[in-house]
């Protein structure tokens, strides 16, 4: 629908530096379910709740400007990623804030898989990175792996993303796959 992708669009643009991983949209005939999934929640909920409320009256000022109509009951939930470096899209983010502060792309690189790497839930990590890596004037691709990311197996729990990095000359493009093991593993034991 029109409005969910215009909604889904303003939210990434207005929240780009609050680590939001996902943003679900549920609806049914009057009412309207915004759920933001965030490892900083108390960023974005803010003091007493006054974060969401301004967050909410951004969103329907945004609606009106486009003229696209909102259910009468427009809720607002903010949930909390209790382990970020476990996520895709928080690592891809994490990643293009350390390229955009001017970090060497190879120690941001190594520093990532590492920290994912770290988690126990998780078997293995690989990122890609292309674009004019240092600001050199041909553009290349580097990636670093750390260890095993089945992409070849359906059964594969693989986590995705994909983030932009926006640097004076110009954009990289960072991709992040992180494997947490198989997903029909309960029902060996």
């Amino acid at each position: 629908m029109r409005a969910d992708v215009t909604l889904r669009e303003f939210l990434e643009k207005k929240l780009r530096g609050f680590y939001i991983a996902d943003i679900n949209i549920e609806r049914n005939q009057n009412t309207m379910r915004v759920i933001i999934k965030t490892s900083r929640a108390g960023m974005l909920i803010g003091r007493g709740g006054e974060g969401a409320g301004r967050l909410k009256e951004l969103i329907k000022k945004e609606m009106s400007r486009h003229k696209i109509e909102l259910p009468g009951n427009l809720t607002i939930d903010i949930e909390e990623i209790k382990q970020p470096e476990s996520n895709a899209a928080l690592t891809a983010f994490m990643i293009a804030e350390g390229l955009e502060k001017r970090l060497q792309f190879r120690r941001v690189l190594k520093q990532t898989a590492e920290k994912v790497m770290a988690n126990r839930n998780v078997f293995g990590v690989k990122v890609a990175l292309s674009g004019r890596l240092g600001g050199a004037d041909m553009s290349r691709r580097e990636h670093l792996k750390r260890g095993n990311v089945p992409l070849q197996t359906f059964r594969a729990d693989v986590d995705f993303a994909r983030e932009k990095a926006h640097l004076p000359y110009g954009d990289i493009g960072i991709k992040v796959w992180i494997y947490k093991g198989e997903v029909f593993e309960d029902n060996k034991k």
